[in-house]
């Protein structure tokens, strides 16, 4: 009877720590979200969509069109380049002589990299391309220092999806005589799919959120993007999160806000897009398991 009441007593403060845990991590995510739409929520127009920046007032529909270009930009780099390492990690370094070696310090350089600071890189970035290259500020910078933030984070989420997929299917693969590499594309890679797009959601809403770099390599302007990588600002929404809420103007503070909300909305749809992509994959792969 002692020992069961003991262990009754350690199964309560287990649960008891774990809620607590859970109230310090989404407590200050819900009071950070609730303050957002408390000041944005009674001042919002939503012709603030619509209306290009003028200034530090007008809208923000030049910010919202350049944050989108941003992400497509990262989406394509960082996506390729860390879905491509990833695939080598899992799938292709330990099979070669040396490959774990290989491997391994690929992975702690990746880990390295992912510990860097945003500021650092940004001002490494602004170094080497906006002044070093004269490529000003611009968008191919901007793209570069945010697909170098996240790629570590894409290669280790692609490298645990593969992972995950069951060693059974490489070997009925090869059993049935399909080539490694067709058995990695039409197999491996397809029944890993949804973890890798969860991993690429997260890095854009991880890149979504920046600033720091973003002040060294892509300004500011109140244009639209235009048509070209270099020479060209390219405006964005942390940008009068970070900058107009210290303006002595109301119409400024108004305009952070806004921005502020529709960051945060923007974020939220990535995250909720790519839970739901991964209770879609749980429920699928409980259904073919049955």
């Amino acid at each position: 009877m002692d020992r069961n009441r003991g262990r009754r007593l350690w199964e309560l403060a287990f649960r008891l720590g774990a809620i607590l845990a859970l109230a310090l991590v989404v407590g200050p995510a819900a009071w950070l979200l609730v303050g957002v739409v408390a000041k944005a929520a009674p001042h919002w127009r939503w012709s603030v969509l619509f209306t290009p920046t003028t200034g530090a007032s007008g809208g923000l529909a030049n910010a919202i069109t350049g944050t989108v270009v941003l992400m497509a930009g990262v989406l394509i780099v960082a996506g390729t380049l860390g879905v491509l390492g990833g695939i080598y990690l899992a799938e292709l370094a330990p099979a070669r002589r040396g490959g774990k070696q290989g491997s391994s310090v690929l992975r702690l350089a990746t880990d390295v990299l992912s510990g860097v600071p945003s500021i650092t890189l940004g001002f490494v970035v602004y170094i080497a391309l906006v002044l070093g290259l004269h490529w000003g500020f611009s968008l191919a910078p901007a793209v570069v220092v945010l697909s170098v933030m996240v790629i570590p984070y894409i290669a280790r989420s692609t490298e645990s999806a593969l992972a995950q997929v069951p060693t059974g299917y490489r070997e009925g693969a090869e059993a049935l005589g399909m080539s490694p590499g067709y058995a990695l594309r039409k197999i491996v890679v397809r029944t890993a799919l949804p973890g890798i797009v969860t991993g690429l959601l997260i890095a854009l809403a991880i890149s979504s959120g920046e600033t720091a770099p973003l002040l060294y390599t892509a300004g500011f302007t109140n244009s639209f993007p235009q048509p070209h990588l270099i020479h060209t600002p390219v405006a964005y929404l942390t940008y009068p999160v970070w900058t107009f809420y210290n303006y002595p103007s109301n119409e400024a503070h108004t305009l952070a806000n806004d921005a502020a909300l529709i960051l945060v909305v923007l974020v939220l749809i990535l995250l909720i897009g790519a839970r739901l992509i991964t209770n879609r994959a749980e429920r699928y792969s409980e259904g073919t398991g049955r």
